[in-house]
């Protein structure tokens, strides 16, 4: 640790507010304790759990302030209890906050190698969207070579993974997104159906395309109006899986309709998840998913980098929907 400066730059919210409340200030260097890594940080995610820290809703009891959920760079400390990780590692890592600066800690149980041919810039945006998209579209949607699946919010760091997973596993992408060059955007990554929000039925589309049969995994980050669609657009059998609810969380859910289809219902969220569980996600990703991120299969699709001090600029950004895929911040050389 002698080799490390004494302090670093890292963001955080002075107050709960819009972008312009993020600041650049120095902290000292945090020291890993046991379980843990200190990385130098190449490169930070950003996410929309980042832009809710900074408007002020609460994070995880003990999360530090500085923002940061996701980040890629250089093990140059290790805590006691480690195993397989050392100085000088390449890692990417799922934080409990803390990105947003030139070191930040880890749990080397939420590190992961960084495949051969993926750069460290763009790894650090791949563990947000890596566990929850294994979480949600594997574990609980049960997706399977030769399901249907409809991906709302699609242009989204998660959700343009979650089309290259998809496809990855042998599944139809059927995608959602708002106005033409998103839609050219989701057409060029290979998707099945492109659909405009701003202009075309959803349900229909899916009607008219499967013959009526449905899709059989919703990913839904919509709420709202958006849920009834999403069972009448469903298959028998289908699982509904809610990741969030843009346009509310409070739906009519008609009873009827999910018994006679038989239909699936579940969430989640993954910050509040025990450290066990993520650490149980975490070596499933690394069996399941970095395979294809190997084999090129699955890429990060990288919509801008910033600098550290443009992070106010990269959460209007992702604030404004503006990006098809991560936005992302860059930190120091690789």
């Amino acid at each position: 640790m002698s080799a490390l400066p004494e302090t670093m730059n890292a963001v955080i919210a002075r107050e709960a507010g819009g972008p312009d409340v993020l600041v650049r200030i120095q902290r000292p260097v945090p020291r890993p304790q046991a379980g843990e890594v200190l990385i130098r940080v190449v490169a930070a995610g950003i996410n929309r759990p980042d832009l809710m820290q900074r408007s002020g809703m609460p994070v995880p009891t003990g999360a530090t302030d500085v923002l940061g959920l996701e980040a890629a760079g250089v093990v140059v400390a290790v805590g006691e209890q480690v195993d397989g990780i050392g100085i000088g590692d390449r890692v990417m890592a799922l934080l409990n906050g803390g990105g947003y600066a030139e070191y930040c800690l880890a749990s080397a149980a939420l590190c992961l190698p960084i495949p051969t041919g993926l750069s460290l810039e763009d790894a650090a945006g791949v563990p947000e969207a890596a566990f929850t998209v294994w979480h949600n579209l594997f574990e609980l949607g049960r997706l399977q070579a030769g399901d249907t699946v409809l991906i709302h919010g699609a242009a989204s760091g998660v959700g343009t993974f979650a089309i290259g997973c998809a496809h990855a596993a042998g599944a139809k992408v059927i995608a959602t997104a708002g106005g033409e060059e998103k839609v050219s955007a989701l057409q060029k990554l290979g998707v099945w159906r492109a659909v405009d929000r701003h202009s075309d039925d959803f349900v229909q589309v899916i009607a008219d395309c499967t013959e009526g049969r449905g899709v059989d995994v919703v990913l839904d980050n919509v709420g709202g109006p958006y849920f009834a669609r999403n069972l009448a657009a469903m298959a028998a059998g289908g699982r509904h899986v809610s990741l969030s609810f843009m346009q509310g969380a409070t739906v009519e859910l008609d009873l009827q309709l999910v018994m006679r289809k038989g239909l699936h219902l579940t969430s989640s969220t993954l910050r509040p998840k025990s450290q066990e569980e993520k650490a149980r996600l975490a070596l499933a990703v690394r069996e399941g998913l970095l395979p294809w991120i190997a084999a090129g299969k699955v890429r990060p699709i990288v919509y801008a980098r910033l600098l550290l001090h443009e992070a106010a600029e990269a959460h209007r950004l992702l604030e404004a929907n503006a990006n098809v895929g991560k936005v992302l911040l860059s930190i120091s050389e690789p």
